[in-house]
């Protein structure tokens, strides 16, 4: 395993994380009695497998159902000096019930303390503002620091980059979670910003929200030779040192091992990676056009300066590559979840667009013409249930 400083936490963390919200038995607590055996039995050898190849960083939260339940039957038993565990709770407008959320969390997970505490889901201005204000929730987890139950503070987003920026500015945080991929690269101004304040940068779901990448199409297999699509996406995140870890969210002890062939191709990304980039923006710029690949994000309104709240920008993008890179699957699963994702997924989908005027919020667009009919192509192609988060399942 390969270790990178975590910022000004100091701490050395390894390249992949083991993420906490694959392996749990459910969503929602449940009694520990209702636990299948099998399923612990799987979640233990989960931890022990990454222990055995050097991932010590174990992350979870509040939110992950029976996630820290379960891990406070295995954690415990592991060199506690040698573990990084972090959870992360949701920011409240009652600063005791963020407290109260914690406490839950620290007693499941049997420990004593954790290393780090990530208020979960800062991803808009109400929820910045419920962090951060005078005696809100960064408070609270200042008290516990002092307690000894915390020792470093950060925060994880699924929000704009503005915001993300903007909490990153605020000089509070230790360390953010946050989206960033090679399909997804709008957050790297927050990523700059966060190196700026000597924070740690830990990529989310870098396999499953950076394109369903342990199911790829057969295009963007062949796109990626002589890689896997999943180990050219880690190799291109670590390729860049702003970023410090991975998370792998891990259902079972095996889904380490295609990350792990990374290892061996990090002092060679400069070599490998150019070829692959190069073939995939070739092919995006064959299918969508040059003038379209490149500036087609220019100019475009967030949900709330739009009509309906549609998402253009979100539908826009997954319309991009469901057509250059065949991530038909990828697409209709993101597009799905828009109007039912609050706040962690905001907007609307393109349905009714035919009777909405977007002239005036499109005006910044170079695309502004034609970008209602290529919303509603989006909606034909990627239309269908409606998509529920995972934590809502």
């Amino acid at each position: 395993m390969q270790y990178r400083r975590f910022g000004r936490t100091e701490l050395q963390i390894p390249v992949f994380s083991c993420g906490g919200m694959r392996y749990q038995h459910k969503w929602q607590d449940v009694p520990a009695w209702q636990i299948p055996q099998e399923n612990q039995r799987n979640l233990e050898a989960t931890i022990r497998r990454a222990f055995e190849v050097g991932i010590n960083h174990v992350e979870t939260a509040r939110g992950y159902g029976t996630s820290e339940m379960q891990l406070g039957s295995i954690l415990p038993k592991l060199p506690r000096e040698q573990l990084i565990v972090q959870t992360k709770v949701g920011p409240k407008p009652d600063p005791r019930e963020f407290r109260r959320q914690f406490n839950q969390s620290l007693a499941f997970l049997k420990l004593d303390y954790v290393d780090l505490l990530g208020i979960h889901g800062i991803n808009n201005a109400e929820t910045l503002h419920n962090s951060i204000r005078p005696g809100g929730c960064l408070d609270e987890a200042r008290k516990l620091q002092e307690q000894g139950k915390v020792r470093f503070v950060g925060f994880s987003t699924h929000g704009s980059t503005e915001t993300i920026v903007k909490t990153i500015e605020t000089g509070e945080f230790d360390y953010v979670n946050l989206h960033w991929y090679y399909i997804n690269q709008f957050n790297w101004p927050a990523i700059e910003a966060a190196r700026s304040q000597d924070m740690g940068v830990f990529i989310i779901s870098p396999s499953d929200k950076g394109g369903k990448l342990y199911d790829p199409p057969q295009k963007l297999v062949e796109l990626c030779q002589p890689l896997s699509p999943m180990v050219f996406n880690d190799l291109f995140c670590l390729s860049h040192s702003q970023v410090h870890t991975l998370s792998l969210g891990a259902a079972r002890p095996t889904d380490f091992d295609e990350h792990l062939k990374v290892l061996p191709l990090l002092d060679r990304a400069d070599e490998i990676l150019p070829p692959i980039l190069e073939r995939l923006e070739r092919e995006a710029i064959a299918i969508l056009g040059e003038d379209w690949y490149k500036t087609w994000h220019v100019g475009l309104p967030s949900p709330e300066e739009t009509p309906d709240g549609v998402n253009i920008k979100v539908i826009l993008w997954l319309r991009n590559l469901a057509l250059a890179y065949n991530m038909i699957d990828y697409a209709k699963m993101r597009y799905n979840l828009l109007g039912n994702g609050g706040h962690w997924f905001p907007g609307n989908k393109a349905q009714k667009v035919k009777q909405l005027d977007l002239r005036s919020c499109l005006v910044n667009s170079p695309h502004a013409d034609k970008i209602p009919n290529l919303l509603l192509d989006a909606d034909r192609l990627l239309g269908g249930e409606v998509v529920k988060r995972l934590s809502q399942t």
